[in-house]
């Protein structure tokens, strides 16, 4: 009789250029070092990437979130992705915290792309087996993909830093499915939009008079949504106005306006970094969302269900 014993793979962790903070933090996290991997820029502008360590029959999870550079970015991960691809690695896992052409995701005019799928077909085809993800702004995108989309959760971090930060949230208005959770009430803000980045009008359902109001939104870009938003609540009653977000873009005027707007604090995940803008606008706080990606890959790696963490921080 022959025993033929094959080894279980190991996990193997490579950072793109986005955000090799989180990163880091992740393998930290799991007691891993980073792979060694060289990307860098040719004279002509084209991406090159070297992967500095055999990737044979591993586990791997490439780590490259949706901000700064994107189109950059992006292309990065899609080499990245191909490199271990071809180096015979077991199993390539896109980990994508903020995700790229996510607000692209229908066709608005009868010309307009659906950019979200584009760009889901372009990381199965480069050679991803799965993608983690945070908050997506459609859970709908998942159908974008053939292959498993893990579209992991913030709403316990957002929980947990609720109830460590505000002293009155048992008093507070929040949205729907958080509102449930902590047992308090809930108010709704409708917006309209002239287009994408300019927002023509603001209706809130709800009562907020002497209420702290946490407004909740999956991405701020420019800003222009929550401070209006922000006006609306101030204006209605509400005490207080926390903005937590999953997805801190701020882009463009966004950190003026921020600066500018009556916030009590502005709370976002670290999907993107935050350091520069936390320099510029000391209202900004930071929840690390690091062990959620972490136990993800644990997980995954191990073959179990992740569902434990839409309800529960890891410990």
């Amino acid at each position: 009789i022959l025993l033929q014993l094959t080894k279980k793979p190991n996990i193997k962790i490579f950072t793109g250029s986005s955000h090799q903070d989180l990163s880091q933090k992740i393998a930290d996290r799991l007691g891993l070092e980073l792979g060694k991997v060289v990307t860098k820029k040719l004279s002509n502008q084209e991406t090159c990437v070297e992967i500095g360590e055999s990737v044979q029959g591993e586990d791997v999870y490439i780590v490259q979130s949706g901000c700064g550079e994107i189109n950059d970015n992006l292309m990065e991960l899609l080499i990245m992705i191909n490199a271990c691809k071809i180096a015979s690695a077991g199993r390539v896992a896109a980990v994508i915290p903020c995700f790229p052409y996510v607000r692209q995701d229908k066709r608005g005019e009868s010309q307009a792309p659906i950019s979200a799928k584009l760009v889901a077909y372009m990381l199965s085809t480069a050679g991803a087996d799965h993608i983690i993800t945070v908050d997506l702004h459609a859970s709908q995108i998942q159908g974008f993909f053939d292959i498993p989309v893990d579209n992991l959760c913030a709403e316990p971090a957002v929980l947990k830093w609720i109830k460590e930060s505000i002293s009155e949230w048992r008093s507070s208005m929040r949205t729907t499915s958080i509102a449930n959770r902590l047992n308090v009430d809930f108010a709704l803000i409708h917006k309209e939009r002239k287009k994408a980045s300019e927002v023509d009008g603001i209706l809130l359902v709800g009562d907020v008079k002497y209420r702290v109001a946490i407004l909740v939104d999956d991405t701020a870009d420019t800003c222009g949504t929550i401070c209006h938003a922000t006006d609306k609540l101030l204006s209605a009653g509400a005490t207080r106005v926390y903005a937590i977000l999953t997805h801190g873009i701020f882009s463009g005027p966004a950190v003026t306006r921020m600066n500018s707007a009556d916030f009590e604090a502005v709370v976002v995940t670290n999907t993107v970094p935050q350091e520069d803008k936390m320099k510029h606008c000391s209202k900004i706080q930071m929840i690390d969302i690091s062990m959620i990606l972490a136990e993800a890959i644990r997980k995954t790696h191990s073959g179990k269900s992740v569902s434990y963490l839409f309800s529960h921080v890891p410990l």
